[in-house]
C-alpha cells in the first residue's frame, strides 16, 4: 500500500485527488495540506510514501515547501502537479528534491502510475517537459562558457559507471543504454543504483541534473 499526502490550496481539486487515490486497491490518502507550511508539518507527522504537492500557493509555494521536507531527510518522495505548463518551475522543482513532475491535466492513470513510480524510487516528468528540461539546461551550459569545476565525486566512478551517468544525462531509458552499450538490462539496473548512489542522486532525475552540472553532458 502506497501511502499519499495531497497538498493543493484548492478543497475540490483536493477531493478530486481524494476520490481517485481512495478508489484505487494499491493507494492510501493519510491526510491533506492546503498550503506549504502545512505540508512540511503534515509529511513530518505522517512520513507519507508520496506528497503530491502543488506548485503554486498562498504562503510557503511547493517548492519550498519541497526543499525543506527534502532537507529534514525524511522518507516521502515528491511529485509535482501543477496547472502551470513553465520550465521554470520544473527547474526549481527538480533542484529543490523532487523526484517528479505531472500537470494537472495528466490522465488519471498516468498520475497513479506516477505516483507509483516515485513511491519505488525511480522518476517521473511529463512527457512534454522531459525534452524541454534538457535542452533549457544545455542551452543555460552553452551560454555560460565556463567549465565546471573538477568533481570528487567523479573519481568515485569506475570508467562504465561514468558511461553509464553520461547515458543518464543524455535521456536513455535503460532499455536503450543496454542496447547501444551491449549490456543486460539487469546489468544496467545495477549499474545505474550504484551511480545513483556514488553521486548522492536520490533518483534518475537527479542524476541528469547532476550529470550536466558536471560537465558529463554538453550541448549538441
Amino acid at each position: 500500500m502506497i501511502t499519499v499526502l495531497i497538498v493543493d490550496d484548492q478543497p475540490l481539486q483536493r477531493l478530486g485527488f481524494r476520490m481517485l487515490l481512495e478508489s484505487s486497491p494499491d493507494t492510501e490518502v493519510l491526510g491533506e495540506a492546503a498550503n506549504g507550511a502545512d505540508a512540511v508539518r503534515r509529511a513530518a507527522e505522517l512520513h507519507p510514501d508520496v506528497i503530491l504537492m502543488d506548485v503554486r500557493m498562498p504562503g510557503m509555494d511547493g517548492i519550498e515547501a519541497t526543499r525543506r521536507i527534502v532537507e529534514s531527510g525524511g522518507r516521502s518522495h515528491i511529485l509535482m502537479l501543477t496547472t502551470f505548463d513553465l520550465d521554470e518551475y520544473v527547474h526549481a522543482a527538480l533542484r529543490a528534491g523532487a523526484s517528479g513532475f505531472l500537470l494537472k491535466d495528466a490522465y488519471p492513470e498516468e498520475l497513479l502510475a506516477g505516483i507509483r513510480a516515485v513511491a519505488g524510487g525511480d522518476a517521473v516528468i511529463a512527457p512534454a517537459l522531459t525534452r524541454r528540461l534538457l535542452d533549457a539546461f544545455t542551452q543555460h551550459l552553452a551560454g555560460g562558457g565556463a567549465h565546471p569545476a573538477p568533481d570528487p565525486r567523479l573519481d568515485t566512478l569506475t570508467e562504465r559507471e561514468r558511461e553509464i551517468l553520461v547515458a543518464i544525462g543524455q535521456g536513455w531509458t535503460n532499455g536503450e543504454i543496454a542496447e547501444r552499450l551491449v549490456l543486460s538490462e539487469s546489468t544496467v539496473k545495477t549499474h545505474v543504483g550504484r551511480v545513483l548512489a556514488k553521486i548522492g542522486a536520490r533518483d534518475r532525475v537527479q542524476a541528469v541534473i547532476i550529470a550536466y552540472d558536471l560537465g558529463l553532458t554538453r550541448p549538441q
